[in-house]
């Protein structure tokens, strides 16, 4: 019988139709099929990226790279992403995925080695960054120095648009660049993270000095802070914050994306705060917001 011929009967109803019956076949065929597209996308993203090596004082570091397909001859802008302590590159570009919102610009996602911690993990079981200048004898700072100079060899690099992000510990060398490296720099964006401390002299004499002790040139700066941070307290950050209003000479705050306020500054260099109310996570959201960010701001 061709049910679609069937007409209504007294009651007006109409008959059961055994499309509904596979309604449910079909549902879950397109959620394994978007299944598989994503694992197929995830495996593309995977693919671009290469991991690198160089060796810093006898030590081999490492570093998976993405570059973009016109990186080697047109001038591409280049993004260091920095995990957190017992992070790892892998993690950081699943995590980050700057590469993926950003297909224009060379990213880089470092690995760390072990480091004692200061807030987590005194035995330096996990890997990490260093702490201030002078700590692990620089090796990380030398490291970047390596990976940038390789870089700038290898692809035209866009002097101009060079960027530092990181969370947690990856956040706080984030800044130790910025206190040393600064000139290289266009932007920053530190996730959860305070300034890291120049001296042990300095971490005995407390918090003031653990978040104001190195001395900043303006730079546009976005700042990622969790209201429930029980790691990096949000006292300390709200604290780093308004410290970097004052470097930045910056005025009053006006909302920008969501969860962030825009503080626009008499040196061109603006303030964003992105104040959320998870805890020592990185948001899902901040990469996207992140990207916006540096791609506003070049140096002049």
């Amino acid at each position: 019988m061709n049910l679609e011929s069937v007409k209504p009967g007294a009651s007006g109803r109409q008959p059961h139709r055994p499309a509904s019956v596979h309604a449910p076949v079909a549902h879950h065929f397109l959620f394994v099929l978007g299944l598989g597209l994503a694992a197929l996308n995830h495996v593309r993203a995977a693919e671009t990226l290469a991991r690198r090596e160089w060796t810093v004082d006898g030590v081999v570091r490492a570093a998976l790279v993405y570059a973009p397909p016109k990186g080697a001859t047109g001038a591409v802008p280049v993004v260091f992403a920095f995990h957190g302590h017992g992070g790892t590159m892998h993690h950081a570009a699943r995590t980050f995925a700057y590469h993926a919102r950003w297909p224009e610009a060379l990213v880089v996602y470092p690995q760390g080695l072990n480091t004692p911690g200061r807030l987590t993990d005194p035995e330096g079981r996990k890997p990490g960054w260093q702490h201030a200048r002078g700590d692990q004898g620089d090796r990380d700072l030398k490291f970047f120095d390596a990976m940038l100079a390789s870089l700038k060899r290898d692809y035209r690099v866009d002097e101009k648009r060079l960027y530092a992000t990181g969370h947690s510990n990856g956040g706080a060398f984030t800044y130790l660049l910025w206190a040393t490296r600064g000139d290289s720099f266009a932007a920053f964006a530190p996730s959860a993270a305070v300034f890291p401390l120049s001296s042990s002299a300095e971490e005995r004499a407390g918090l003031r000095s653990r978040v104001l002790s190195p001395r900043l040139q303006p730079k546009p700066v976005l700042h990622v802070a969790g209201e429930n941070d029980p790691l990096v307290k949000f006292a300390w950050q709200t604290l780093a914050m308004a410290a970097l209003r004052r470097v930045n000479q910056c005025d009053t705050g006006q909302p920008w994306e969501q969860s962030c306020t825009l503080y626009p500054s008499k040196t061109g260099a603006p303030v964003v705060t992105f104040i959320h109310p998870g805890a020592h996570e990185f948001p899902a959201d901040a990469p996207a917001v992140i990207v916006k960010f540096f791609q506003q701001h070049a140096k002049p």
